[in-house]
């Protein structure tokens, strides 16, 4: 167990490893960022910044030398890294259960393994799997790439054999999965916490919106059946468990319109769509993460109040967005991720939209986003 005054690493400098630094140095511990822009959104609030790669061995050395733990900020650290790091100091997530949410042919049969349902899909390593890959799951579909995919990125739609070659050709000839499309009603996500003794605590189930492939909105509660919401936290309970995982664990599902739900894939870090838990819930997801990290209990993750998140994205920096108009709601909590430059489908902060119930907070969004121009 590390107590306050201890010291913390975490690899990856942007909005997530900025929020976890804030959350452990308001926490009184010590934080460590090794990421190689010096203008790292983390770099900036960390007591020390290591300004290198992630598979600078020196580097990875020296912050192992310096923490007692350490965790990362996003799934596609290079493993040799995480386990370099954990050769010196206590390393959560664990590099196996990291390589498990690196690749999706992995985690998807892994999800299955726990029990969970999938959309069908076919391993394609080369073209030469691209005929009997069709055959077995026939159109339409997605092809997407088993590494390297996030926020839509990585994935083509085909209807046909000959989209398939196409789009494989695209996607750079990579290993690949393709995935049967499913009827879709609704997208939900889990964020829990696991720390070392095993301890599982879910916060409020989100139901996503995406817009471009990016998550747009997440509504809490969701709007879904209880019993369904019991079924999405136990699917991840069980995944968690599975893996051994210690930290933040988000799990994305879809809800069919027959209303079973299905594992989509899973994020080894904080997830945007816990996002909400920064200002609707008593301990949020970056305050679970450090208390996992430290070996520590976890706190109480129940919902406060109904909240909308809404994502804003550097496509309404003209030069400015109306920040006074955002923040003439009283409901309305602003978080930006000091980024220097703005660029469209960049991430540039969100804000939770607080109210009395789910309808209010969701009327309160769909205000502010048309004032500060965030389109449909």
């Amino acid at each position: 167990m590390l107590l306050p005054g201890a010291t913390l690493g975490v690899l990856g400098g942007g909005q997530l490893g900025r929020m976890f630094t804030l959350a452990a140095r308001v926490m009184g511990y010590q934080v460590v960022v090794l990421d190689p822009d010096p203008q790292s959104p983390a770099g900036q609030v960390a007591d020390i910044h290591l300004k290198a790669g992630y598979t600078d061995a020196a580097a990875l050395l020296h912050m192992a030398n310096l923490c007692q733990a350490v965790t990362t900020e996003f799934e596609n650290v290079p493993a040799q890294s995480l386990e370099m790091l954990a050769k010196n100091c206590f390393v959560a997530p664990s590099p196996a259960a990291v390589a498990v949410a690196q690749d999706r042919l992995l985690e998807k049969s892994r999800a299955q393994e726990f029990g969970c349902d999938t959309a069908p899909f076919a391993n394609i390593e080369d073209e030469g799997y691209l005929v009997a890959a069709w055959t077995q799951i026939d159109g339409p579909a997605l092809l997407k790439t088993r590494r390297l995919g996030y926020d839509g990125k990585g994935q083509v739609r085909v209807d046909n054999l000959d989209e398939l070659v196409a789009a494989f050709d695209h996607l750079g000839r990579v290993p690949c999965l393709l995935e049967g499309r499913l009827d879709l009603n609704q997208e939900v996500s889990v964020v829990l916490a696991r720390n070392p003794q095993g301890e599982i605590a879910f916060f409020p189930v989100a139901e996503n919106r995406h817009r471009n492939g990016i998550l747009d909105v997440s509504i809490v509660p969701a709007r879904v059946p209880e019993e369904l919401a019991d079924r999405a936290r136990d699917m991840a309970g069980h995944i968690a468990a599975g893996l051994d995982y210690v930290g933040i664990l988000a799990v994305e599902f879809f809800v069919l319109a027959d209303g079973r739900i299905v594992f989509n894939e899973m994020a080894p870090r904080p997830h945007n769509s816990g996002h909400y838990t920064l200002d609707a819930c008593a301990t949020d997801q970056f305050q679970q993460q450090v208390r996992a990290l430290a070996g520590l209990p976890l706190g109480d993750s129940r919902l406060l109040t109904p909240v909308v998140m809404v994502n804003i994205l550097g496509d309404i920096w003209r030069p400015q967005p109306a920040w006074d108009k955002l923040l003439a709601h009283p409901g309305v909590q602003l978080h930006l991720y000091g980024k220097t430059e703005a660029r469209p489908g960049r991430k540039m902060g969100h804000y939770n939209c607080l109210a009395a119930t789910v309808e209010a907070a969701i009327a309160l969004a769909e205000t502010s986003r048309g004032e500060l121009g965030i389109s449909d």
